[in-house]
């Protein structure tokens, strides 16, 4: 199966389906246990998550969003750089990284456009229109200056030079703005347990390797841990590109000292223009916000640890844990979003039937859903879950973690930090659910092995399957960023180089640091014992604090 994930012979989500048919022919597990492993309560959260996801999307409240955020930054190149990033990171915690990225960089492009337009008039620049950069207004036509009897007025050599240099800034910014786009929509989406299938992928492994751990990795813990990570990993990744693309003159970055104002405020009118197309908020729009920021509300209050739930107080189990889960809440707001209508329901005659009122249609409907709705990530996902079981009932897990005991004489730290470098570049030619999927298991009994918290290896693992910021096949908004053109795989191989590296840093740091209290890594934990780890037990001062 990883031969077949890594080299894509069969499509990733037929390759997951494996395991159905061998498993219960090489007498490793039955039939029916196989396939309960394929609707876990984690693909629940997934396909929850998709179908607030897709009502986001489906009412064009997520351009209503990035235009409002753009509008309120402004233009200046480094503040527009900033913004874009904002944006889609901001939308990609939420809705498809895909989906961010397709609908942000035709609005980047279109910006650009206007910022590098050349002023009515003055012949400073020429260029062909690109089709494929507009929204809804074609730029006007380049002015070619010509004398009275046709002949093209002559250029003098320090114009060709100054109109030379403004090409190579127009270039090298458009480059900057294209890779922003798509490094902050795979930035963004480690933000949240929804945000990326790969994190999905952890909760999904770690419920199933360790059934007592006590729903440890929940949208509360996951939150606390990746945001602060996320946000200064898209901090960084933004001074990277400034530095890379715009130079070292910050004054001028931040549009101090420029003469670029009226093609700034060019930029500003097309960003303006397209929120106003939008038009006022409509129904649909406020009612779909009202849903998913209750969403985020219930997912955040249902069993946040520090402080009882409505989770732990309205629906415990004998333990006093909450019996709800994620998924319950995610599907909960999903089924209300085919039951709320679309506009206010009024007294509209149904033209077809005299006499009859005409109900609005609902925020979703199942064929809006079934074509948006990735439902080879289900499989895909299901694949992975059944894989680690498979690992585990055959004892190939038990095997694997004794092989992998003389790891216990090398630092936790520097495990982790090996780990996470093996595992960006992995995923920059695998897809990261494949990655994630075959190494998390594996990760897992390694743990067990050395007495390692688990959890102190699978998290910065996970985070680090989507470090894909080297090439245009590593994940889809690269692929999409790199057709829209301007950019060759060595601009992107030599942006992502420096960025993977700053991204395990960061990761590093934070499974060192915050991570610590969040997830009680100061030692092995109660629920991850078997009969492998029994020396755990007796030598618990082999713990996971980070050495200085």
């Amino acid at each position: 199966m990883a031969l077949f994930w890594c080299t894509e012979a069969l499509p990733l989500a037929v390759t997951a389906l494996f395991p159905i048919i061998l498993y219960p022919m090489m007498g490793i597990m039955d039939a029916s246990e196989v396939c309960i492993e394929y609707f876990k309560d984690t693909n629940i959260l997934f396909v929850g998550g998709l179908l607030v996801a897709i009502a986001v999307e489906h009412w064009n409240l997520h351009k209503r969003i990035a235009l409002r955020v753009l509008l309120i930054i402004g233009v200046r190149p480094a503040l527009l750089l900033l913004g874009f990033m904002l944006v889609t990171a901001f939308l990609s915690m939420w809705i498809s990284n895909t989906a961010t990225t397709a609908m942000m960089v035709p609005i980047a492009h279109a910006v650009l456009e206007q910022l590098y337009k050349t002023p009515t008039g003055k012949d400073v620049e020429e260029g062909s229109d690109n089709p494929t950069f507009e929204l809804q207004e074609p730029s006007p036509q380049k002015d070619v200056t010509k004398l009275d009897n046709g002949q093209v007025h002559p250029v003098p050599p320090a114009s060709s030079e100054l109109k030379a240099q403004k090409d190579r800034q127009r270039v090298r910014f458009s480059q900057g703005m294209s890779l922003c786009v798509c490094y902050s929509a795979s930035i963004g989406g480690i933000a949240t347990l929804t945000g990326t299938t790969p994190n999905l992928v952890l909760q999904g492994q770690v419920n199933s390797l360790f059934p007592e751990n006590g729903n440890v990795v929940n949208f509360a813990s996951w939150f606390g841990f990746a945001f602060p990570t996320m946000v200064i990993l898209l901090l960084l990744a933004w001074l990277w590109l400034q530095v890379l693309f715009l130079g070292f003159n910050f004054l001028k970055n931040f549009g101090f000292g420029g003469h670029e104002r009226e093609q700034e405020q060019a930029a500003f009118h097309i960003i303006q223009s397209e929120h106003k197309l939008l038009g006022p908020m409509t129904f649909a729009e406020k009612a779909v916000s009202v849903l998913f920021v209750i969403l985020v509300v219930l997912w955040f209050t249902r069993e946040p640890g520090f402080f009882l739930g409505w989770g732990n107080l309205a629906f415990p189990d004998k333990d006093g844990k909450s019996m709800v889960s994620d998924g319950t809440v995610a599907i909960f707001i999903g089924i209300i979003m085919f039951l709320v209508p679309s506009k206010i329901p009024g007294l509209t005659q149904d033209p077809d039937k005299p006499g009859r009122l005409k109900a609005p249609p609902a925020l979703l409907n199942w064929k809006t859903v079934n074509e948006k709705m990735p439902w080879n990530i289900v499989f895909l996902l299901g694949g992975g879950f059944a894989l680690a079981k498979g690992s585990e009932k055959s004892g190939l897990s038990e095997w694997l973690g004794d092989k992998l005991t003389p790891l216990q004489n090398v630092p936790p730290p520097a495990i982790a930090f090996i780990l996470c470098l093996l595992i960006a570049t992995f995923t920059e030619c695998t897809s990261n659910v494949a990655t994630t999927t075959l190494f998390l298991p594996i990760l897992a009994s390694m743990a067990q092995a050395i007495c390692l918290h688990p959890l102190y290896v699978m998290l910065p693992c996970t985070l680090s399957a989507s470090l894909a910021f080297m090439l245009p096949v590593a994940t889809p908004p690269n692929a999409i960023v790199f057709s829209f053109g301007g950019l060759k795989v060595s601009d992107m191989a030599r942006t992502g180089f420096l960025l993977n590296i700053i991204g395990v840093l960061v990761i590093t740091l934070a499974i060192n640091s915050w991570s610590f209290p969040i997830f009680s890594l100061y030692t092995f934990p109660s629920w991850a014992y078997s009969n492998t780890t029994a020396n755990c037990m007796v030598n618990q001062a082999n713990t996971t604090t980070a050495r200085p």
